[in-house]
């Protein structure tokens, strides 16, 4: 078995030759159906290595703005690789694993999917991190027929093109804060926040996010105070942040793809002790690296809409958890919704693929037009026409018990806690 990593220049050459600095080393290993939910038959596993091997391609972005996302899917690829493998290969083959990196570069990114189309002839391929990437990508596979299924597109600007090839597992993220902002409408009046401030990048990701939630809040009398959006290579936030403060809004949304800018704000906000009700951040804001940054008690109370989370109560991301500690170690809190969402894209392809009993694109693509519903790690799957996942759930978490505990609020389940509102002050 095989598993490669590539560079390639913007000129399209391929760089076999130049591996990235410090090595990098990805899992060769074979694809099982059992990934899929389904069960490999004995022949199946048996006869398994005696098939020809096949290449996943993908390209992701190991370097540049986007690698620490980029690294992670790379592990939730290799996660599924590996999980796969254990039950006999992808319709008894084996599966090598190719990865190019794409610095984060729009045009890098359709420079590698062309290659691995046309020079690598790879069979199948799964999509790059973010949305940014994600249309150059999914518009060079849609020119030569590829289906692209892929876990961290979900700008509503991607679904824009009437590209019939591209499939988000992933829910649409124009409706990542509607769940809180609805929660936040249902509060008796008596109690109900008043005031809004809302800020952004302006990034295809980060944006959308902030229109849907907003009318909402306005529909149930929030009244909108501040509505800023910033260029996404500010680097001082001073004059934004001192301006939300000034503005006394009682609900915050701070939307960024780059959780340091959103640590950068809530930096300001505990420098000013001010403490909205309600504070929102949309990126990274569950993660250990926020708390660290910020501080527990300036953590608490902060909330977060994501699609996976360590905690999630479904079967499929207990397996995800088990197969990346095995590969990674360390403990399931560290591991981020990137690594899940990368995980859940090969469960799609390859429940495709089994359902089928084919690579050929033309039967995977008309099979997730279908109307069929996938298993993955962050819940059910169902693609609209334009390849949107109209059954995905937004789960909101709240940092909570002083900064200590991230725990599900939304959607109300027996796994859900309430919400702690209004968000302390620290201390």
């Amino acid at each position: 078995m095989q598993s490669v990593v590539g560079n390639v220049t913007h000129q399209g050459r391929r760089s076999r030759k130049r591996l990235l600095r410090g090595g990098l080393t990805l899992v060769a290993a074979s694809l099982a159906l059992a990934a899929c939910g389904s069960s490999a038959s004995a022949s199946s596993s048996s006869t398994s290595s005696s098939k020809a091997p096949i290449v996943v391609g993908t390209s992701l972005s190991l370097t540049g703005d986007f690698a620490s996302n980029g690294l992670a899917f790379q592990r939730g690829y290799n996660v599924w690789v590996h999980y796969v493998n254990a039950h006999g290969g992808l319709l008894g083959h084996q599966i090598s694993l190719k990865i190019l990196n794409d610095d984060s570069s729009p045009s890098q990114v359709a420079t590698n999917y062309q290659d691995l189309i046309t020079t690598d002839h790879v069979p199948l391929i799964v999509g790059p991190f973010s949305s940014l990437l994600t249309v150059p990508a999914a518009k060079i596979a849609s020119r030569y027929g590829y289906a692209m299924v892929e876990g961290a597109g979900g700008a509503p600007s991607v679904f824009s093109y009437g590209l019939k090839n591209v499939f988000d597992v992933s829910y649409p993220i124009k409706i990542a804060v509607v769940p809180t902002a609805k929660w936040i409408a249902s509060l008796p009046k008596s109690v109900r926040p008043t005031t809004a401030a809302y800020v952004t990048s302006n990034n295809i990701f980060a944006e959308p996010q902030i229109a849907p939630a907003q009318a909402v809040l306005q529909k149930a009398g929030v009244r909108t105070v501040y509505n800023q959006v910033f260029q996404s290579e500010t680097t001082d936030f001073s004059p934004l942040a001192d301006a939300i403060v000034a503005s006394h809004a009682q609900v915050v949304v701070l939307s960024s793809t780059s959780v340091s800018k959103i640590i950068d704000f809530v930096k300001i906000f505990e420098a000013n002790h001010f403490y909205p009700k309600v504070l929102i951040g949309t990126n990274g804001v569950g993660e250990p690296t926020f708390v660290n940054a910020v501080g527990r008690q300036a953590a608490n109370g902060i909330i977060e809409p994501n699609g996976w989370y360590p905690g999630y109560q479904n079967p499929l991301s207990k397996t995800f958890i088990k197969g990346y500690l095995k590969l990674y170690g360390g403990s399931a809190g560290s591991i981020t919704a990137s690594s899940a969402e990368a995980f859940g894209t090969g469960e799609v392809l390859a429940q495709a693929v089994q359902a089928t009993h084919s690579f050929n694109q033309a039967k995977i693509l008309k099979y997730l037009h279908s109307g069929a519903v996938f298993q993955t790690d962050q819940g059910p799957v169902k693609f609209n026409a334009k390849g949107e996942n109209v059954d995905g759930v937004v789960q909101t978490f709240q940092w909570q018990d002083g900064g200590t505990k991230l725990v599900q609020i939304l959607p109300k389940s027996s796994q859900s806690v309430a919400p702690l509102f209004p968000r302390p002050a620290a201390g």
